[in-house]
């Protein structure tokens, strides 16, 4: 017994001091390299803290664009998805209301232009891009709001796009808030 015991504690002593103590400095460690000193990159508007880059936010007003809708209200302690499959009616409902809010919003749109991404939640329920072409249908409703033309606010979606992630993976991408704090300069 006295064979097994003690080889037991000095392992899980080991394990104690790599797992609790080691690891989490080498991770704070990291985290103190990484863009925001480990406690998010903040975006300002005239000096005043409006959000955080990578955490998404509810629009609703009509003269914004809107994000990606989120399972848990965009709050960030509770990161999460809806866990409900593509064939559950409770969430096939919510998805048709998002559809039927979507299009009283945006008359001139039809239902088979919207962009999925635009009436489901992501996984994590934060994301805070949205597609190209979910920015791009939003247009004529922000344009006739803010009196501007489209093409200004096309533009202003060229200018604020993220490519691809080192220009491969994935699809082009964009900011909402940044764009609505770009859509707020114009």
């Amino acid at each position: 017994m006295k064979t097994y015991i003690i080889p037991s504690l000095k392992l899980t002593a080991i394990l104690i001091i790599v797992c609790c103590a080691i690891y989490p400095l080498l991770i704070t460690g990291v985290a103190k390299l990484a863009s925001g000193g480990g406690k998010g990159v903040t975006l300002t508007e005239k000096g005043k803290v409006v959000g955080y880059e990578n955490i998404g936010q509810k629009f609703t007003d009509d003269k914004y664009f809107q994000g990606r809708p989120s399972a848990v209200e965009y709050n960030a302690a509770g990161s999460a998805g809806s866990n409900k499959g593509p064939s559950n009616p409770d969430y096939l409902q919510v998805v048709q209301d998002r559809i039927d809010t979507f299009l009283v919003h945006n008359p001139t749109v039809k239902k088979s232009e919207i962009p999925s991404d635009l009436v489901t939640a992501s996984g994590s329920g934060l994301d805070p891009n949205i597609s190209v072409q979910a920015a791009k249908i939003q247009v004529s409703r922000i344009a006739k709001i803010r009196n501007k033309s489209d093409q200004v606010l096309y533009d202003l979606i060229d200018k604020t796009k993220e490519g691809s992630l080192w220009g491969v993976f994935g699809p082009e991408k964009i900011n909402v808030l940044k764009l609505n704090i770009a859509l707020n300069a114009l």
